[in-house]
């Protein structure tokens, strides 16, 4: 039993609330990276204030990963930005919103109208947008900075291009515009860094950038917000010039030039010297091995030596000096001298190209020769080279110490520090300690290469369900496409003919430099409608003046999807399909039109001459059409995101249509066809007694209704009613169940380490924000690291939590190599990913496991996919063994008990806290829960039944209908399946027709059973079976008018429904442009109808069944006498040798599935496999 909760933990239980990160005068509080951002203006306000000045704020940038959630972060915290008079304008694009910042400097040459002494100015952009504004940041940064004003520009950097189509480093542009760079390593730094950039800027009269990456402004912790936290001190060794640094006009050019290069940057290195922003962190009287970070790399360089063991004390007896730098351009060399003093080497641990480590050696160069010490970083010093390192060999990159490229890890680090402290000579004991760590790293990277060789497969990043580019992006055959910036760049790896890209607004012009080169005449190019808002009409009007014949289609999904769902056109507003066709048509067009999922909403509107709307089943004629026009014409696709759809559904801002769609799995044939034609994760396999059918998850339906276009006549919609919310159990009452024990928690005195690896979407990062809340609760240091998957849904998501009983010995934001104490497996197939293997380590971590294997994208395109079960059974089992791995299916348990799969992950909290695997008290989580305020009691209920999963999982099991889950997934006998077939097979036709398949299944068994076998048997049991009850319309009707689909619409469904059937009647012929029957929806009346034509089965096959002359009904009855006879050969030289082969035929049948042209397409396939079967049969 744990202790009782001491007065402080008891205190923050009851008094800290969520608004804290903004409202809270000082103490601390839990925040991220991103909402520090937001509060940093408040403390600068608030510093003003006390300080006597009338200031005010003005943030303007462009939203992009990881700095993608900044703006929605700004208005949601509007009220409290308004009370510090901050102004939050977002810029139509970088560029602009930098020119929008550099005004606010601009008032001071209007004293006699302005309303404040200063206002400081905020900007911020993803490192592509650094790169856009070069051209203002360097006139801006020239020109100044009010006194009392100041300028930060926030760069947010993707080293590893996780969410970019390109890696990118802002220091080196930053510096190339003059502009001093900041790089925080905690979100606690964030806060200081941000109020000493502000106050250098005002200083020296410069613009200050400051360097963000994911996993420092993405990550939360508990932080100090006290205002007066920094000491800010104003340098005493620096002349000011006559007239001072600050902006003026008139100006000219050459002026600021000069004040910039002759002033303004001493000035810079003057406030970084005087208040110590770089400095060392550890050093001693004797040191001789230095070692300089910045960033997210000095957390990891801090991590790597207490890895190797190599604390303070120790690397002070070792002669070991630690340098943090906190501005990594200018590099103030007075205070980088001091740290070189006395060093016989210094190591430079920096990510991407070299920054600190050329402005190092710069500064040490001319010293002499006796004092300098050796520099490395990135490249290693070969045994006994003394060429001069990098430049003087042909390839240096044949010697990496610290990689440029990608990223750097502790682990990585680690191997540099031993490397290079060894070749100095450490004790054999500080050795051995080294040794030790760099072994167990040995052995993980051994033992992922070894996994590599048998992947069990991965979550492709994947279009939500009924997302419109799931329609949007396909082009017609024999077209390409080039891709765009935005969630439908994901079509590059579909099969959308999609190939190559551009930079954000630079859509669709590649082809300008294709078009004169080659026998190419059109493409397509995808253009979202926050890019075309941002930058990409430039691209179409590039376009028109270059004459190429190119069709942009402008994916108009009404909100900016990839960074959230922003409105488009950064207004209130939005920016409306009418102000784009308005735009595009006076830009001079060749043709314009609008494709739609909903046509009926452009009635009245004003449309402009030659303007046609179309349904979105239209679009491939109507691209057929364009690409044979000449010149550059447009498409604007307009349909609402499907996430977006889905949010204002539940805030009652769009209209939910009573609509559903079922697939009544009867008739489906697991054909795929539904996945082709919608592209839709919702369309879930369903293993039955006749094999793998379909499904639609109503969960995730996004109510897109593209899956019905799949040519098969399984798909109902249900309209009217309400889908029947799921109930609990009643058994289930967690009031009425004793009390439970509660774990011995671990002690974590050393960082704990925490993964969560699951599906994007599904509250895997919610569970880590409710850790380090709980964390927080309880005064405990925390970091918490969210590692979102490209996609919202369908991703490969991961959220790192580290917990210690004190904030300092918690290093890095990220579990690294063999670091993880508990890994929280909400999904098996991101759990058995090297990025989750990598964390773990036998003897140490314990794996949590959620059984339940959803479909990934690979079931769109293969009927046939399996979950990896056992693969990812196997790949966690090797990495933590045995003992390590705990498992149960967590979504079977929260629907059984909690009524809804979406409580699976809370579910699994409880499971692994009753494990005693989180340092944390359960009144702590608890009340994290409370504070998140979504679903609170489901969830905590969600967290205790999965304490009781731990505890006594065979009594939670009885709680529930275990014995329907065995009926399901026992496999049934031999003779069972020839009875169900048979029985089936009297009610499709009559006991003629099924006594002919039992008589000849049973002559196959006795052919067979000589060979002790019945493998043949069960394949010809299934396979006859599969011909003989082909789905013609008698069938289709029977299955539809049965009682059991019935019955599973009244489960599904309260109150009244209507059933609307979607047909391809022959009789009415009605095709579409490749000649393929289109199908139709038919009202109530023919579901009144199908009982009618069910009856009429008598008719199957004779001369007076109308359906029955089709070339597709006639190709079916052949079918089964070609396969009796095929059988009848194979039993004629039936032997142990040959039964392999004959199985392989006889399941042949069972790959024939579909309707229409989808059956036909699959039946050639098979046929080219049985013709060259049975030859080798008969040879």
């Amino acid at each position: 039993m744990n202790a009782p909760l001491p007065d402080a933990v008891r205190r923050a239980l009851e008094h800290i609330t969520l608004d804290d990160k903004y409202t809270l005068d000082r103490g601390r509080a839990f925040m991220s990276g991103v909402q520090a951002l937001v509060r940093l203006p408040m403390l600068q306000r608030q510093r003003d204030r006390a300080a006597g000045l009338d200031t005010a704020g003005f943030i303007s940038g462009y939203r992009g990963s990881p700095l993608g959630t900044y703006d929605q972060s700004l208005w949601a915290a509007k009220k409290h930005l308004a009370e510090h008079r901050i102004v939050f304008q977002p810029g139509v694009n970088e560029e602009l919103a930098a020119t929008a910042v550099w005004g606010t400097q601009q008032l001071d040459l209007f004293p006699q109208t302005k309303r404040h002494d200063g206002v400081f100015g905020i900007w911020y952009g993803k490192g592509p947008g650094v790169d856009r504004c070069i051209d203002v940041f360097k006139h801006a940064n020239m020109a100044g900075t009010a006194r009392h004003g100041g300028v930060l520009a926030i760069a947010g950097d993707d080293h590893i291009a996780k969410s970019s189509t390109a890696a990118h480093q802002s220091d080196h542009v930053f510096k190339a515009c003059g502009m001093p760079v900041f790089f925080p390593s905690t979100v606690q730094e964030i806060l200081d860094h941000g109020l000493h950039a502000i106050a250098l800027s005002r200083y020296a009269g410069v613009w200050s950038g400051m360097k963000t990456i994911q996993e420092v402004v993405e990550s939360s912790s508990s932080v100090s917000v006290d205002p007066d936290r920094v000491d800010i001190l104003l340098p005493e060794d620096f002349q000011m010039p006559p007239g001072g640094l600050h902006i003026r006009w008139p100006d000219a050019p050459l002026e600021q030039e000069a004040r910039l290069m002759d002033h303004k940057w001493y000035a810079a290195l003057a406030y970084i010297r005087a208040n110590r922003l770089n400095h060392n962190v550890v050093e001693g009287p004797n040191d001789r091995f230095g070692l300089i970070a910045s960033g997210k790399a000095y957390n990891d360089l801090r991590q790597a030596l207490h890895d190797l063991g190599l604390d303070d004390d120790t690397c002070r007896t070792l002669g070991v000096r630690v340098h943090k730098v906190g501005v990594v351009w200018p590099l103030e060399a007075s205070i980088t001298r001091q740290f070189a003093q006395g060093l016989q080497e210094i190591l430079v641990v920096e990510e991407k190209r070299q920054m600190i480590e050329y402005q190092l050696k710069e500064e040490l160069y001319n010293w002499r020769a006796d004092v300098r010490p050796n520099v490395l970083g990135k490249f290693d010093e070969p045994d006994g080279d003394q060429s001069g390192g990098e430049w003087s060999m042909p390839n240096p990159s044949q010697n990496w110490l610290l990689r440029a490229k990608a990223d750097l890890t502790p682990s990585i680090i680690a191997r540099a520090v031993a490397r290079r402290l060894k070749r100095l000579g450490v004790p054999a004991d500080v050795a051995a300690r080294m040794d030790e760590r760099l072994r167990v790293i040995d052995a993980r990277e051994q033992a992922l290469a070894a996994q590599a060789k048998t992947p069990v497969g991965e979550r492709t990043p994947w279009f939500c369900s009924g997302c419109p580019h799931n329609t949007s992006t396909r082009v017609p055959e024999g077209s390409r496409a080039l891709a765009g910036i935005g969630c439908h760049y994901m079509a590059t790896w579909m099969d959308r003919d999609t190939v190559t890209f551009s930079q954000m607004g630079g859509e669709g012009v590649a082809w300008v430099g294709q078009a004169p080169f080659t026998t190419d005449a059109h493409v397509f190019a995808n253009l979202g409608d926050g890019t075309y808002f941002h930058s990409g009409l430039l691209a179409i009007r590039q376009s028109i003046a270059s004459g190429v014949n190119i069709t942009y289609k402008i994916l108009y999904n009404d909100a900016v999807a990839m960074t959230g769902g922003q409105r488009v056109g950064e207004r209130p507003e939005g920016h409306s399909v009418p102000q784009i066709m308005q735009t595009l048509v006076a830009e001079g067009v060749a043709k314009l039109v609008i494709v739609t999922d909903d046509p009926a909403k452009y009635t009245g509107v004003a449309l402009a001459p030659g303007v046609t709307v179309h349904h979105r089943d239209e679009l491939d004629a109507i691209q057929r059409q364009f690409r044979a026009l000449k010149g550059t014409t447009a498409i604007i696709y307009d349909q609402t995101c499907a996430t977006e759809k889905r949010r204002r559904r539940k805030r009652g801002l769009m209209a939910d249509p009573a609509k559903r769609v079922v697939i009544n799995e009867a008739v489906c044939e697991g054909c795929g066809d539904c996945s082709v034609q919608s592209n839709c994760l919702s369309v879930e396999p369903v293993e039955t007694e006749f094999g793998r059918k379909r499904r639609i998850n109503q969960n995730s339906c996004n109510k897109d209704f593209s899956c019905v276009k799949g040519f098969c006549p399984s798909f109902v919609t249900v309209e009217g009613g309400q889908l029947r919310k799921p109930q609990r159990q009643k058994k289930g009452d967690l009031a009425a169940l004793p009390p439970l024990p509660e774990p011995a928690l671990p002690v974590a005195e050393s960082a704990w380490g925490i993964v969560v690896a699951g599906v994007g979407g599904t509250g895997v990062i919610t569970i880590g924000q409710i850790l380090g809340m709980a964390a927080h609760l309880e005064g405990k240091g925390v970091v918490t690291q969210d590692a979102a998957g490209l996609a919202q849904k369908g991703g490969a998501t991961w959220s790192h939590i580290q917990i210690a009983n004190r904030p300092e010995a918690i290093f890095t934001t990220k579990v690294d190599t063999a670091q993880a104490d508990l890994v929280i497996a909400c999904d098996p197939l991101v759990a058995a990913q090297r990025p989750t293997l990598a964390t773990m380590q036998p003897g140490r971590t314990w794996v949590a496991l959620n059984r339940h294997g959803a479909p990934t994208a690979s079931l769109v395109r293969n009927p046939d996919w399996q979950f990896p079960e056992a693969g990812c059974d196997g790949a966690l089992e090797r990495a933590v063994g045995a003992q390590g791995l705990g498992a149960f299916d967590a979504e079977q348990a929260a629907t059984e008990l909690l009524g809804d799969s979406i409580y699976a992950n809370p579910l699994l909290l409880g499971y692994a806290w009753q494990h005693g695997r989180i340092p944390l008290g359960r009144a702590a989580i608890l009340r994290a829960m409370e504070l998140n305020g979504v679903q609170v009691a489901a969830n905590q209920a969600a967290f205790e039944w999965g304490r009781r999963c731990a505890h006594d999982p065979s009594g939670v099991r009885s709680l529930f209908a275990a014995q329907k889950v065995i009926q399901i997934v026992r496999r049934p006998s031999l003779d069972e399946t020839i009875a169900r077939r048979t029985e089936f097979l009297s009610a499709y036709q009559n006991a003629a027709y099924a006594e002919q398949y039992r008589a000849f299944v049973a002559r196959v068994r006795e052919a067979e059973a000589p060979l002790s076998s019945t493998r043949l048997t069960e394949a010809v049991a299934q396979g006859l079976f599969k011909l003989m009850a082909y789905k013609d319309e008698y069938e289709v009707a029977r299955l539809h008018a049965d009682a059991a689909f019935a019955a599973k619409i009244g489960e599904m469904f309260d109150g009244e429904v209507k059933l609307v059937h979607h047909f391809a009647p022959p009789i009415l012929g009605k095709t579409d442009a490749q000649g393929r029957p289109v199908k139709q929806a038919f009202g109530p009346w023919m579901h009144k109808a199908l009982p009618w034509l069910a009856k009429l089965k008598f008719l199957r096959g004779t001369a007076f069944d109308p359906f029955g002359r089709t070339e597709e009904r006639r190709t079916e009855r052949a079918l089964i006498q070609e396969y009796r006879a095929s059988v009848e050969a194979l039993l004629a030289r039936l032997s142990k040798e040959r039964l392999d082969t004959a199985v392989e035929i006889a399941r042949l049948p069972l790959e024939i599935r579909g309707f229409g042209h989808v059956k036909a397409a699959n039946l050639e396939k098979v046929r080219a496999k049985w013709l060259a079967l049975m030859g080798a049969w008969r040879d």
